[in-house]
């Protein structure tokens, strides 16, 4: 198991070897969780519901709806910050059905995809107005009070040790939890 700084890869990591059998995992980690599909391989056996493209916010949603036709199986959130404040309102909709949703928060404090797709239209270098408007640390969002303003429980973490317990913590508790994973 990792140690120390949390990272994405330690993420996939963490989740491959604690995921609960027959678990649903939804996974719009975007740039963090890459190579989440890859760590998932030697998991308890699972259902994956990835992003279909095009798209930025549909992953706590799809956890709402996964939630609400599988009641008996846990649902996992892999949510990418960025991506999560499009419907960040899922969180209130998953405490009101009492969703035994485990939303797991990769807090890289930016809106790194859409950095990226500035460098596929080919900006080299992007001005301080532009990486401003990308950031998401003037303020910091703080995932754990936001939750909690809509009824969900949560933690944030920022070392493996730390997200090991925490996701544990997710995964016995019935209804929504959230972990924000400062990485």
């Amino acid at each position: 198991m990792p140690t120390g700084r949390l990272t994405g890869e330690a993420v996939g990591a963490i989740v491959a070897n604690y995921l609960p059998e027959h678990a649903i995992v939804v996974d719009e980690s975007v740039t963090a969780g890459r190579q989440f599909a890859s760590q998932m391989a030697g998991a308890s056996p699972h259902s994956w519901l990835g992003l279909t493209g095009g798209a930025i916010g549909i992953g706590m949603p799809l956890g709402v709806g996964a939630g609400i036709a599988c009641q008996d199986r846990k649902v996992v959130v892999l949510e990418a910050d960025g991506s999560g404040m499009y419907t960040l309102q899922s969180l209130w909709t998953m405490a009101r059905e009492s969703i035994d949703a485990t939303v797991v928060i990769l807090s890289n404090r930016a809106y790194q995809i859409l950095r990226g797709e500035l460098k596929n239209v080919g900006v080299e270098k992007m001005g301080p107005v532009a990486s401003e408007m990308l950031s998401l640390d003037n303020p910091p969002l703080d995932w754990v009070s936001i939750a909690a303003g809509m009824g969900v429980s949560g933690e944030r973490v920022d070392d493996s040790g730390e997200f090991i317990h925490a996701f544990n913590r997710g995964i016995v508790l019935p209804g929504p939890y959230l972990i924000e994973a400062v990485i």
